[in-house]
């Protein structure tokens, strides 16, 4: 049988920590929740590899490194209001519901919303609404947020998202181009994002969230 708490451990120690992340809340939420229990069936044992996990249809579960760094680049608290877009099966909801005071998990996919709210009440994360819809309108009737996550690549940030951000919040954005990417944290002041480098790290681009094709005659 496989020892998935000893596979948590090691993921903290050798992906999470040597990465720079070391703020107790963080590891204590990557150490607490199962990792393996929030993707397919058919990829638990990838769970906890230094990749992405593949969802199915374009979406990933990001790498711990790349999540937990985004985390750490939030700097969220207890007293936060969080919007999780694309959240899959749930499990960034689940981390982010051990740091910050609620989530809003957004997911578009019928098929995950249903697993995902089976998993997050399976796994008490009571601080978690799930809530269906597309990816782009965000979930203005919950907010405004003190921070967004966006769970994958991003070409380009829909408008509306921003709009959705309490003034001195911040979202975090795997920002790609082409195969590069840059995660950016966005600091709203005065209705304005001023977008700060944190660190390099890529995401295949989510669904919506890409540039539009420019059609020249």
């Amino acid at each position: 049988m496989t020892d998935f708490a000893t596979r948590r451990r090691m993921m903290v120690d050798t992906q999470v920590r040597p990465s720079d992340v070391t703020e107790f809340p963080i590891i204590d939420a990557m150490l607490s929740v199962p990792r393996e229990a929030f993707v397919p069936s058919d990829r638990i044992e990838a769970a906890y590899a230094s990749e992405h996990v593949d969802l199915g249809e374009g979406r990933v579960l990001l790498d711990p490194r790349v999540f937990a760094k985004i985390l750490d680049a939030l700097n969220l608290t207890n007293a936060d209001l969080v919007l999780d877009i694309g959240a899959g099966y749930g499990y960034s909801s689940a981390v982010i519901a051990h740091i910050a005071e609620a989530v809003v998990a957004l997911e578009e996919d019928e098929s995950l919303v249903d697993e995902a709210q089976a998993l997050l009440t399976e796994h008490h994360a009571d601080n978690v609404v799930l809530q269906a819809g597309a990816l782009t309108d965000g979930a203005a009737e919950h907010g405004p947020y003190d921070a967004i996550v966006i769970e994958g690549g991003v070409e380009v940030l829909p408008e509306g998202l921003e709009a959705q951000l309490k003034d001195g919040g911040r979202i975090a954005v795997i920002f790609m181009e082409n195969a590069l990417g840059t995660v950016k944290i966005g600091h709203k002041l005065d209705g304005h994002i001023n977008w700060r480098f944190a660190f390099n790290g890529t995401a295949p681009v989510v669904q919506g969230f890409e540039k539009k094709a420019e059609f020249a005659l």
